[in-house]
């Protein structure tokens, strides 16, 4: 059953859209019995039901989910139980995403490109290709420019660049606790001590690079989310979406990742207390000794990350 999780009948977009409601999924740690609604997935992922539809049928075919004729999808085991089933559906990616990403990373591709510079340089027919620029343009790390051509946004590609960021968060998210508006939800807060204690209980060894950049992101956006400010929350969203593709090239500095969930959760514990003074020291030691570690590591930005 495990050897169908790339077979040719998804598409790469089906492919990916399959690999994030996994990681939905399990980083909500759902259980056997729960509806898996077609419309709110596609919301939530960005995209239309004829992907998700497809994704779910592959999902129950690898045994995960069972599908109702009448009623939809719903979980047939534990999300936390399905390592084995979806193992090689999380660890593939699409090559031709991957070798652009490491291109643009290490200097590679330029600014400007057009479409039949990347069919040349790669072998690519412009169809395959534009499917993964696709996916690039909804991550936020290009945009279409005139005719033919794309053009890279600024990420993050240096140390330099990957300090400025951890400095601005610093500024930011702490403060955006202490504001007059900051109020947590409960249920929100009960949510993210679920998926934070998976990572501590286990989860850093199990989970994929994906998994765990969005279940760090969902942390960080959803506090600046209770700030009430706009600015603040769309600049954590935009930092996050700067810092993707370098944070998924740390995928074996794994025990980090236990760190960081421990203080996320610690972080959440002065929050339920309502001490957001003590909440919000938490957090700038928390970007800052994230920052300090990440910048020790000198293969973070070489192709070997």
């Amino acid at each position: 059953m495990n050897d169908t999780a790339t077979t040719p009948e998804l598409t790469s977009l089906q492919q990916r859209v399959a690999r994030e409601i996994v990681a939905l999924v399990r980083r909500d740690n759902r259980r056997a019995g729960e509806h898996l609604p077609e419309v709110h997935i596609a919301q939530h992922i960005g995209t239309s039901r004829s992907p998700v539809q497809s994704a779910l049928r592959h999902l129950a075919q690898l045994g995960v989910l069972q599908q109702d004729a009448n009623r939809g999808f719903f979980l047939s085991i534990d999300a936390k139980d399905w390592d084995g089933q979806v193992a090689g559906l999380l660890t593939s990616d699409d090559p031709l995403y991957l070798r652009i990403a490491d291109d643009r990373q290490s200097g590679d591709l330029p600014d400007e490109v057009t479409e039949a510079d990347l069919m040349r340089r790669y072998g690519v027919a412009r169809s395959t290709l534009r499917k993964v620029l696709s996916r690039v343009s909804e991550e936020g790390w290009i945009e279409q420019s005139m005719g033919h051509g794309w053009r890279f946004l600024p990420m993050i590609d240096s140390p330099d660049a990957y300090e400025e960021s951890y400095l601005f968060r610093q500024s930011i998210e702490p403060g955006a606790m202490l504001g007059p508006s900051f109020q947590f939800v409960p249920a929100e807060l009960k949510q993210l001590r679920r998926e934070q204690q998976r990572i501590v209980d286990g989860g850093f060894q199990t989970m994929t690079p994906i998994e765990l950049f969005e279940s760090n992101s969902h942390f960080h956006e959803t506090l600046a989310k209770w700030g009430h400010n706009r600015f603040v929350l769309q600049s954590v969203r935009r930092v996050n979406q700067l810092r993707r593709l370098v944070e998924y090239r740390q995928a074996s500095r794994r025990g980090a990742r236990h760190t960081q969930a421990a203080e996320h959760l610690a972080i959440l514990d002065a929050i339920e207390q309502q001490d957001f003074m003590q909440a919000a020291s938490l957090m700038r030691a928390h970007l800052d000794g994230a920052r300090r570690d990440k910048l020790r590591d000198p293969g973070v930005f070489s192709q070997t990350a």
